[in-house]
């Protein structure tokens, strides 16, 4: 295994101490978890006066260079009568993820929450007049599953001294840290007081925030929540643990707590034409294939306007739900398995036990794993009988006679004692 991949940057890598940390024992087992991109740009939908916006949907207002005053009108628009915290809690859970992280603030400034720091927010500037983020908290509290925050603290487009607005403010003029002090610390107060136990707060795009800034952050976040962890993108290797590029994996098993936030079709936040949705079967292998390096794989939703989830993004989450009904075991509570390097190969490992994935089934069966010794038996996960398979030890490893047909096409779990 190695310390470091290029898919993971230095600065947004985890801190050293935080390797042996038991606070992370619950995400370490936990691997899948859900991310949910929404706020006002899931009203333009990805397009601006009638014209397709390039980029990413939640990234509209920078793109299309957006003047605030004329932005922040969405507010006004911004109703989402079907929003249901059950449903999405449910569907999280049907989909076998173990945790669920929302925009409370993204870079265009707008809150989900209800903040006494600013009007602009989901509560007191809309006409939906909700906090969201207080019914998301109580129905995970419900049902079972944690609740995790996205929070912009380098990027805001709205606020005069935020990063990243260069159209509306002189970025020379800014004050950037009196913006970390009086806008950005309270409001991360407001999350980890006001929510119940939060799991973790997922900052994002450091950029040029102070070593001192990031430090400041973290240690809020664990003065207020001990147990409330930091991703790495505060920046300045400061994180509980690391975070890997939008859509990146590793090539290698790294020995460092990461995660890896991707999606399901190119956007993050709803794009009303964006219809370049990944299969279930690239999904299940994306996250066999994280697992087994030792990540954690934060797969994203962007709702509607209205407060619907689409329905490909759906579809997708329930199959790999189904798929980890049967092959959880191989998921869960793992670490990265003694096979690393094949294509048609990963593996995951627990004490005892050593969970092949197989994702190219070999014509007639036979599965030659190589520098694999001491294999006392194997069965194939998704047989309930555990039907035993022959096993027989060479030089070059251990050979499993197993089905001649794939019994799964997406990730055939083989099973071996050890």
């Amino acid at each position: 295994m190695t310390l470091q991949d290029d898919a993971i940057r230095p600065e947004r890598g985890q801190r050293p101490d935080a390797r042996q940390d038991p606070r992370l024992d619950w995400w370490r087992d936990a691997k899948f978890g859900l991310f949910i991109h929404w706020g006002l740009y899931a009203i333009p939908a990805g397009t601006w006066k009638g014209e397709p916006v390039a980029g990413l949907g939640e990234w509209i207002m920078y793109r299309a260079r957006i003047p605030v005053r004329e932005y922040e009108q969405l507010a006004a628009q911004f109703n989402p009568v079907q929003f249901d915290a059950a449903q999405w809690v449910a569907l999280a859970k049907a989909a076998g993820q173990k945790y669920l992280v929302i925009t409370s603030k993204h870079h265009d400034g707008f809150c989900l929450f209800q903040s006494k720091v600013t009007g602009y927010n989901m509560a007191d500037g809309t006409p939906f007049r909700r906090d969201v983020l207080k019914e998301l908290a109580a129905e995970c509290r419900k049902q079972g599953l944690k609740l995790g925050f996205y929070y912009s603290q380098t990027q805001d487009w709205h606020h005069p001294d935020g990063d990243g607005n260069d159209w509306d403010y002189d970025e020379a003029k800014k004050d950037f840290a009196g913006y970390i002090e009086r806008y950005v610390k309270p409001q991360v107060t407001e999350l980890l007081t006001n929510y119940g136990p939060i799991c973790l707060i997922w900052f994002d795009t450091p950029k040029g925030i102070t070593a001192d800034q990031s430090e400041s952050l973290a240690e809020l976040v664990h003065k207020l929540q001990p147990d409330c962890l930091v991703s790495g993108r505060v920046g300045n290797t400061l994180g509980d643990y690391a975070s890997a590029g939008d859509n990146r994996i590793p090539g290698q098993a790294v020995t460092m707590d990461w995660e890896t936030p991707a999606t399901i079709n190119d956007t993050w936040g709803f794009k009303s034409y964006d219809h370049n949705w990944k299969s279930i079967a690239d999904l299940v292998r994306k996250l066999v294939d994280i697992v087994s390096k030792g990540g954690n794989y934060l797969l994203n939703v962007g709702p509607t306007a209205e407060g619907i989830i689409p329905q490909p993004s759906v579809e997708r989450l329930l199959g790999m739900g189904r798929w980890l009904e049967v092959n959880g075991e191989a998921v869960y509570g793992t670490r990265p398995g003694p096979v690393q390097g094949l294509a048609w190969c990963r593996s995951t490992a627990k004490p005892g036990a050593v969970y092949l994935h197989i994702l190219d089934w070999p014509q007639g069966g036979e599965l030659l794993v190589p520098g694999v010794k001491g294999v006392k038996g194997a069965y194939l996960l998704g047989d309930a009988s555990r039907a035993p398979l022959p096993v027989r030890e060479t030089d070059d490893g251990t050979i499993i006679h197993g089905p001649a047909a794939a019994p799964d096409e997406m990730d055939t779990v083989v099973v071996l004692s050890v």
